[in-house]
């Protein structure tokens, strides 16, 4: 019974890791988490048992069994997301780095429990102690991460303005999974020889400390990108109301002066009127007319949205491009004012391009 736990041990941190891999993206579930949890869970609790029967009766590694298994894992979890596949693959290579940085200490714990005990060079798994151990940190880990993979990360995920460093972020967690692997002696003893399982201690808790601080500076990086892009959107914006401003300002003078020489205009009407010279008139109108600039004072009750509008409607009227737009929005919405502007941005941008 206990040679059967010692793998399936080994195995069943893939169940702590795929609920922090969830963590931050529990917003886009294509399932509700009860449902999901229903089905996925005892499919995974299933997986670890047969695959640590397996690996006891055939005598496996726990690794043969588990790097085929992570891929269709993996393929499980993206197709349970409303997310790109990108941001998907990055979060659990993410969530996978930091465990393989885990089992490097645990090998070590392990070594330091059998140094005793004059283990064989066949032994293939974690004793018990080791085992829990592994578990124990990996969900202390999980517990740990739960606040900021419910905040900062999920917000980075929604973060649109961070899209392209998803292509790049799986690179650092692949290259740490590479060492970890790499770091796996060949022989049992070799452990025992000189220092090396100090300096493997040395090296298990270096790794995973730098792979922490690299996810703390890409969490602040996010921030910071996400703040950067924020502040440029409302520069852009507040360049669109003072430009909305100028043209308000020179559209009321030129109505102030339209109302100053409409008399003049009534002289002139009437006294062609007298004459009977219906195209004089008619001239005499159209180039009136002609003079008076065509601005569309007001668009919506919302400020921000008005502004675009009326940036778009005067590079229209300088392109002589024809523009009519009915839009009826009130002074104050419940969504944000900066994304619902970058849309109608990119839809008048995308229309005068045509």
């Amino acid at each position: 019974m206990t040679d059967i736990l010692r793998p399936v041990l080994e195995l069943s941190v893939i169940i702590p890791g795929i609920l922090l891999s969830y963590l931050p993206v529990k917003s886009y579930l294509r399932q509700t988490p009860l449902k999901l949890t229903a089905w996925l869970l005892p499919l995974l609790l299933g997986i670890c048992i047969f695959g640590g029967a397996v690996c006891c009766a055939f005598h496996f590694p726990t690794r043969w069994i588990l790097f085929p298994l992570l891929p269709v894992i993996m393929l499980i979890y993206h197709k349970t997301l409303k997310i790109s596949v990108w941001k998907s693959v990055s979060i659990f290579l993410a969530v996978f780095a930091v465990f393989a940085c885990v089992n490097s200490l645990s090998r070590a714990v392990n070594a330091l429990i059998t140094a005793d005990l004059h283990i064989t060079e066949n032994e293939l798994w974690f004793r018990t102690g080791a085992g829990i151990f592994y578990n124990l940190i990996c969900l202390l880990f999980v517990l740990a991460a739960w606040y900021p993979a419910r905040h900062c990360v999920q917000t980075m995920i929604a973060d649109e303005n961070f899209a392209q460093t998803w292509y790049v972020f799986w690179i650092i967690p692949v290259i740490f999974i590479g060492v970890n692997l790499f770091m796996i002696p060949k022989y049992r003893s070799t452990l025992y020889t000189g220092r090396i399982l100090q300096c493997y201690i040395v090296f298990s808790l270096v790794l995973l400390i730098l792979l922490l601080l690299f996810y703390v500076m890409f969490l602040m990086m996010g921030g910071n990108l996400n703040r950067n892009a924020r502040l440029q959107q409302e520069n852009h914006f507040l360049s669109l109301q003072q430009e909305r401003y100028e043209n308000l300002c020179m559209a009321i003078e030129e109505a102030r002066q339209a109302r100053h020489d409409i008399r003049h205009h009534f002289v002139q009407l009437s006294s062609l009127a007298e004459q009977g010279d219906m195209e004089k008139i008619k001239k005499y109108l159209s180039a009136a007319t002609g003079k008076i600039s065509d601005y569309n004072l007001h668009f919506c009750e919302n400020q921000a949205v008005d502004s675009v509008f009326g940036h778009y409607s005067t590079l229209a009227e300088r392109e002589n491009i024809p523009f009519h737009a009915m839009v009826s929005l009130p002074a104050d919405l419940s969504i944000d004012e900066i994304n619902l502007c970058l849309v109608f941005s990119n839809l008048l941008e995308n229309t005068r391009q045509v």
